[in-house]
C-alpha cells in the first residue's frame, strides 16, 4: 500500500498544471519559431526546435514521475522549475536574449514556485530568473541571419509582445489561479480536521470520566444490595409491608442504576470494535420506545404509529444518543413529546423529536451540538455528545426552534443491508 505525505499529494495533484504550463510555453515557442520564419531568417532555427523537444520530453518525463512516485522534498519540485528557467533562457538566448518579446516568460515558472515551494526556495528561484534576464541582456546571439530587416522585426516584435501577455495572463489564471484554489480548500479540510480532533478530545475525555464513575459507583451499588437483602430477613420488615413495598421499590432502582452502568460498559466494547446492528427501522424505534417507557413510565411520549420500511446501521450509543435529545425534550416540555420518522429521499431518513418548550434556544447559537453548553437541570454534554455520536455514524443533528416548541432532526443514512441482526463488524 502507497502512503503519501501531505506535500506529496500535492506536488501529485499539480502535476498535470505543472505539464499544461509547460507545453503551453513549448508551444508558444514553437508557433514563434513557425511565425518568424515566414517574416525573417532566424540564425538558429534548427537549434531552437531541438530544444523544443527537449524540453517537451523533459516535461513528460516530470509529469510521468510527479504523478507516479511524487517527490517528497520541495526542493525537487524547485530543482525542476530551476531547470524550466534554464531551458527557457537558453531558448532566448538563442532568439536575439532580452529584445526577444518572449522574454516574460521566465515569469511563469517563478510564479509557479511561489505557491507550491517554500518561501526561502521561492526568492532563490525569483533571484534566479532575475539573473537569467541580466544574464540575457548581457550575453545573447542575433535573433535573425541578416540586419536588413529591421521593419518585419519590429513589427514581430510588437505582435511577440502582446502574444507574450495574453499567454502569462491565461496560464496565471488557469495554471496558479487553480492550484491556489486547491491549497485554499486543502486549508480548510486542515480548519475542519482540527476542529474534529478537538471534539474528539473531549468525548474522550468525557467518556474517560464516564467510565471512571462507573467503575467507582460498582462498590456502593453492590454494598447497597447486600444491605437491602439483609434488611429485608428481618422480622420486623417482614411483618410490615409498606416497609416491604419500598424496600422492592428500592431493589428495583438499584437494578436500574446496574443495568445502567452494564449499558455503559457494552456500549464502550461496542463503539471500541466498531460494531453496527443493522435493524428495520421499525424494529430500532419500539426497542427506543421500550427503552423511552422504562426511564419514564409517566412521560407524556406520543410516538406515531406508521415506521418507513427500511432498514438502518445503529448501535448502543446511537440509541442512548436519541433518549439524549428525549431527556432534553422531556425537561423543556412536561406536557408534551412527539416522535415520528420518514424517509428523506431515497438514501436518507429523519427521526424527529418534538416538544412545546422553550428551554434549548441559548443552546443554538450555532450548530447544535457543536460545543458543551451550560445546563441548569444536568450535565450539559447531552447534546454534544448526542451530536458526535450521530456525526460517527454519517448522520447531521438539526434543530428548529420557534413559537411552539423546538424540533430536532436526526438525519441517519439508510443501510443497503436487509438482514436483520447483521453488523459491521461481521462484514
Amino acid at each position: 500500500m502507497e502512503w503519501l505525505t501531505h506535500s506529496q499529494t500535492g506536488f501529485r495533484q499539480a502535476a498535470r498544471y505543472l505539464l499544461a504550463m509547460r507545453l503551453a510555453i513549448i508551444l508558444t515557442l514553437l508557433v514563434a519559431v513557425a511565425v518568424a520564419e515566414t517574416t525573417v531568417s532566424l540564425a538558429h532555427r534548427a537549434e531552437s526546435l531541438l530544444l523544443c523537444l527537449l524540453y517537451g520530453v523533459l516535461a513528460t518525463l516530470g509529469w510521468l514521475w510527479f504523478s507516479r512516485r511524487p517527490p517528497a522534498s520541495a526542493l525537487t519540485v524547485s530543482l525542476t522549475l530551476a531547470g524550466d528557467l534554464i531551458l527557457i533562457g537558453f531558448w532566448l538566448y538563442l532568439t536575439g536574449g532580452y529584445t526577444n518579446p518572449l522574454v516574460s516568460l521566465l515569469l511563469l515558472p517563478i510564479a509557479v514556485a511561489i505557491i507550491l515551494v517554500p518561501g526561502r526556495q521561492g526568492i532563490v528561484l525569483t533571484l534566479s530568473g532575475i539573473l537569467a534576464y541580466t544574464a540575457l541582456v548581457i550575453w545573447h546571439t542575433p535573433a535573425i541571419e541578416h540586419e536588413h530587416h529591421g521593419g518585419d522585426l519590429a513589427q514581430l516584435h510588437l505582435v511577440g509582445m502582446w502574444v507574450t501577455f495574453a499567454l502569462t495572463a491565461a496560464i496565471l489564471l488557469l495554471v496558479v489561479g487553480t492550484l491556489a484554489r486547491q491549497l485554499r480548500a486543502q486549508q480548510s479540510q486542515l480548519g475542519l480536521f482540527r476542529e474534529t480532533r478537538l471534539r474528539d478530545e473531549q468525548i474522550i475525555a468525557l467518556g474517560l470520566s464516564a467510565a471512571s464513575v462507573a467503575h467507582r459507583l460498582g462498590t456502593p451499588l453492590n454494598t447497597m444490595t447486600l444491605l437491602l437483602d439483609e434488611m429485608r430477613s428481618t422480622t420486623s420488615v417482614q411483618k410490615d409491608p409498606h416497609l416491604q413495598e419500598d424496600l422492592t421499590m428500592m431493589q428495583q432502582q438499584l437494578s436500574l442504576c446496574s443495568g445502567h452502568l452494564q449499558q455503559l460498559t457494552q456500549a464502550a466494547v461496542e463503539a471500541r470494535t466498531a460494531r453496527l446492528e443493522i435493524l428495520p427501522v421499525g424494529a430500532w424505534l419500539d426497542r427506543l420506545r421500550e427503552s423511552a417507557t422504562l426511564l419514564w413510565p409517566a412521560g407524556p411520549i406520543r410516538w406515531a404509529g406508521h415506521w418507513p420500511d427500511a432498514h438502518v446501521a445503529v448501535d448502543a450509543t446511537l440509541d442512548q444518543a436519541v433518549l439524549n435529545l428525549l431527556a432534553n425534550a422531556l425537561t423543556a416540555s412536561p406536557q408534551w413529546v412527539g416522535v415520528q420518522c420518514r424517509r428523506s429521499g431515497e438514501t436518507r431518513l429523519e427521526v424527529i423529536v418534538e416538544d412545546h418548550g422553550d428551554g434549548l434556544q441559548s443552546a443554538f447559537a450555532g450548530a447544535p451540538g457543536e460545543d458543551i453548553v451550560d445546563s441548569r437541570n444536568g450535565l450539559g454534554v447531552g447534546l454534544f455528545l448526542s451530536n458526535a455520536t450521530i456525526q460517527r455514524l454519517d448522520g447531521h443533528l438539526r434543530a428548529r426552534v420557534g413559537d411552539q416548541g423546538t424540533t430536532m432532526v436526526i438525519d441517519l443514512p439508510v443501510s443497503d443491508q436487509r438482514a436483520t441482526g447483521v453488523t459491521e463488524h461481521d462484514r
